[in-house]
């Protein structure tokens, strides 16, 4: 059984910021083996697709009020397989984008509209690249409701969100 770092972003997301940076923290303070125990007010969706690509299966488990622990375990320490991603090819298999958005200077909620009205144009397999401000957490749950898959990440710099969404194909 792995040993556990607790990270609670309740506080954080309360206060209406974004968590994203302190999880991503505290994952690259794990020893070989730890697992990473989060306290979120919603179920962390979007952030178990993450977790999967970086070798993490997780459970999960509803709080009083409606929040939730989630345990994020490495994968080779658990016998069960880790969730995939999402099927079909693999990003490296996607076609370069057919829509490039610059969102970084919009405010909330405009740059989950503009993406979400350029996505439904796409063709099937199309892709399309969008830069932003922030991690479009709310955006996540929206792409996937709709049949789209989506990578995304922040730069090194760590100043822009780098997303790509995928159309069904």
């Amino acid at each position: 059984m792995p040993e556990y770092i607790d990270v609670d972003v309740r506080p954080i997301l309360r206060a209406g910021g974004e968590p994203f940076s302190v999880i991503m923290a505290a994952l690259e303070r794990l020893a070989p083996g730890q697992g990473l125990r989060l306290y979120a007010t919603f179920k962390p969706i979007p952030l178990v697709a993450v977790m999967a690509n970086k070798g993490f299966t997780h459970s999960e488990q509803a709080l009083d009020g409606g929040e939730w622990e989630v345990l994020f375990t490495p994968a080779e320490t658990t016998s069960e397989p880790a969730p995939a991603v999402a099927d079909g090819p693999g990003p490296e298999d996607w076609p370069p984008p057919a829509v490039n958005l610059d969102n970084r200077d919009l405010d909330p909620p405009e740059p989950m509209v503009r993406i979400l009205a350029a996505a439904e144009k796409l063709g099937p397999g199309e892709t399309l690249s969008a830069l932003l401000r922030r991690e479009p957490v709310f955006l996540f749950s929206q792409l996937e409701k709709r049949g789209f898959r989506w990578l995304g990440g922040f730069t090194p710099d760590g100043a822009t969100y780098e997303l790509t969404v995928r159309a069904p194909s």
